[in-house]
């Protein structure tokens, strides 16, 4: 893996400044929200060309008219009363998750929680909630850290190449999704889009990058989570957690402080100004949701837990700017918040006095993604 030594973004930390970036789009663009951090090489390109992948922009970087439209179908699956009436299919996958947990702690003395209970959940009910159907989970897994990887990491050639490969392999069956789900006679996001306008490029456009956020995020949230109660460092104890309102305070405290995403991107549009200083047209901006947990090129220790107001019918959120601000913010906030809660209260309650086997995990490292690889425990 390369490293690099010098930042090509002008970072923006103070909460108050990325949210003015968040909510002036027509100055600071969404452009650039998912172009590769590292350029693709041309190998990298034609293996991504032959399984025709595109990405035209149609949400989370688009800053056209038509991004308003879009969107408001997308929210249709998201609505506030959809995400409430998920939580039992939520509890039901997270507890039947953590007994496994449970019992294969017990037969091996020790068992890897992201794999257990934070992998799988995630994915099963982004499915289902979007009418789609639940299949392939391990490839789709494996597919989204590698794209996650290819588009926020900084691959060597070599490996750039490998991630090529499978992110052309995903596209693959995503395509092949799209089409079905488009003919199929039940209500689906795909068929949605379809019905909205939207071509077959677009909507696996959007698609890509949906399906992975949709679930790998939380699973990533889960995973920060757990480790963190395993390691008693946050204020809360693991067996306090397995109350709902711990649970939920130990997610917010996670979602403040060191976020699955902690940073994302912008482009000026135009020369602007920010805060009275000239911005010219094309500069990178990358802007910090989250406590900054560290990058080959951060210095200092970020700004610890914004406080602030969430947008687009959003009130006052205990977690600041964790899942954006503005026109683009994270459509799947509440659901993963849930989803994070009760799989941390489910598990927490099914596995008692754990410890952790690894106090120094391999960690997920991206530009805009973060997360421990693995959160093993063993018994007290």
């Amino acid at each position: 893996m390369s490293t690099i030594t010098t930042c090509p973004y002008k970072v923006l930390r103070d909460p108050d400044t990325v949210r003015e970036v968040l909510h002036r789009p027509d100055d600071f663009s969404p452009a650039n929200a998912l172009l590769a951090v590292t350029p693709l090489s041309g190998q990298a390109l034609r293996v991504l060309q032959k399984a025709r992948f595109a990405l035209p922009p149609v949400l989370a970087s688009n800053a056209s008219p038509s991004h308003a439209a879009t969107r408001k179908v997308v929210a249709g699956f998201f609505t506030p009363a959809k995400v409430a009436a998920l939580e039992p299919r939520i509890r039901q996958l997270s507890r039947e998750s953590a007994a496994a947990a449970a019992q294969l702690l017990n037969a091996a003395g020790h068992v890897d929680l992201v794999q257990a209970v934070a992998a799988y959940p995630p994915a099963v009910i982004m499915l289902e909630m979007l009418g789609l159907p639940v299949r392939d989970l391990p490839q789709l897994k494996a597919w989204s850290l590698d794209s996650l990887e290819l588009f926020w990491g900084w691959p060597d050639p070599e490996r750039q190449l490998e991630l090529a490969h499978t992110a052309a392999e995903f596209y693959t069956w995503l395509r092949e999704l799209v089409l079905e789900a488009v003919a199929a006679r039940e209500p689906n996001l795909f068929r949605a889009l379809a019905d909205h306008g939207l071509s077959t490029p677009e909507i696996c456009s959007l698609g890509y990058f949906l399906l992975i956020a949709g679930q790998e995020t939380t699973t990533q949230l889960i995973s920060t989570t757990l480790f963190r109660l395993a390691e008693g460092s946050r204020g809360i104890s693991w067996d306090e957690a397995s109350s709902s309102a711990k649970a939920r305070d130990i997610v917010r405290h996670v979602l403040a402080t060191e976020s699955s995403v902690p940073t994302w991107r912008r482009v000026a549009a135009r020369d602007t100004e920010l805060n009275g200083e000239r911005i010219p047209a094309g500069e990178e901006i990358l802007v910090e949701l989250t406590g900054n947990h560290g990058f080959p090129w951060a210095a200092g220790e970020g700004t610890g837990e914004p406080a602030g107001e969430g947008t687009e019918h959003q009130g006052p959120t205990p977690y600041g700017l964790a899942f954006g601000s503005g026109i683009h913010r994270c459509l799947g906030a509440k659901l993963a918040e849930l989803e994070a809660a009760v799989v941390v209260q489910e598990t927490t309650a099914a596995l008692k006095g754990v410890r952790l086997l690894d106090p120094n995990p391999e960690w997920l490292r991206l530009l805009s993604f973060q997360a421990p690889r693995a959160v093993s425990v063993t018994h007290a």
